[in-house]
C-alpha cells in the first residue's frame, strides 16, 4: 500500500501521519506538495491536519482550489482510497467530496483535549479492525469541527450507513454531554456513498503508537492493508 500525504501550506499534521504509515506500518509513504498535479501512483491519499493557507475565509475554503485536488477528485471517483483528518475534513467537505460542513464550535473556542468514540460500523475498509459499538479514545483539537448538515442529507447518512464515527461517552451512550462541538447527531466522521472515502474530526494519528499510550487510532490505519 502506497500512501501519499497532501502538503498544503499551513500543514501540521503531515509528518505525524508518516510516522504511521511508514515508521509503524512499514508502507511507501511520499509527501505530495499542494501544487502538484500528480498522485504519483499512490493508493491511498490523506489530507492532514492544521492550518492550511492559513484557514482565511473559512477552513479548507482556499485549499479546494489547489491544484492536487482534481486529481484527488478523480482518485476518490475512481474508487481509491481518501482519508481527511480535521482540517483535511473541512476541505473534503468543501470540495464536495463529502456533504455537509463544519462549522464553529458551539462553544466558539478552540477544543484541544482527548475524546471518547464510538465506532459504527466495522463493515467498512476504514474500520474493520474496530468492532461495531466499541468506543476509542482519540485527540481532538479544533476550532470549526461541528458537523452540519440539512435534515435529508443527514438522514441520507444515517440511512447510507455513512456515520461511522460519534462521539458518545465512554460508556457508548450517545449524549448531549459527550458531544464536545455540537456535531448533528454527535457525528465524528463520515464515508461518502461508497466507503472509499472518510472524513473524521478527530486524530488518529496522534494515538497510533503504543509507545505513547494512546494506540486507539492504529487499526483505521492498518485496516487498509487487509485487503
Amino acid at each position: 500500500m502506497k500512501f501519499g500525504i497532501v502538503v498544503f501550506p499551513g500543514s501540521n499534521c503531515d509528518r505525524d501521519i508518516a510516522l504511521v504509515t511508514e515508521g509503524l506500518l512499514g508502507q511507501p509513504t511520499r509527501y505530495l506538495w499542494h501544487q502538484d498535479r500528480d498522485l504519483q501512483g499512490v493508493d491511498a491519499v490523506v489530507l492532514p491536519g492544521g492550518f492550511s493557507y492559513g484557514d482565511y475565509l473559512r477552513c479548507g475554503a482556499i485549499a479546494r482550489f489547489s491544484p492536487i485536488m482534481n486529481a484527488v477528485r478523480e482518485h476518490a471517483e475512481q474508487g481509491k482510497y481518501v482519508l481527511g483528518i480535521c482540517n483535511g475534513f473541512q476541505i473534503l467537505t468543501e470540495v464536495g467530496l463529502l456533504p455537509g460542513a463544519l462549522v464553529r464550535n458551539r462553544d466558539l473556542h478552540f477544543i484541544c483535549d482527548r475524546a471518547t468514540v464510538r465506532v459504527e460500523s466495522a463493515g467498512t475498509p476504514w474500520t474493520r479492525q474496530y468492532q461495531d459499538g466499541q468506543v476509542i479514545t482519540l485527540p481532538i483539537a479544533h476550532g470549526e469541527g461541528c458537523y452540519y448538515a440539512d435534515a435529508d442529507t443527514l438522514k441520507n447518512l444515517e440511512d447510507g450507513g455513512q456515520i461511522l464515527f460519534r462521539y458518545s461517552a465512554a460508556t457508548g451512550e450517545i449524549t448531549p454531554e459527550a458531544n464536545p462541538n455540537g456535531s448533528l447527531l454527535n457525528i465524528a466522521g463520515i464515508a461518502n456513498s461508497q466507503g472509499n472515502v472518510l472524513g473524521m474530526m478527530p486524530h488518529p494519528e496522534r494515538a497510533s503508537d503504543p509507545a505513547l499510550g494512546a494506540a486507539d487510532g492504529y487499526g483505521l490505519f492498518a485496516g487498509l492493508l487487509d485487503r
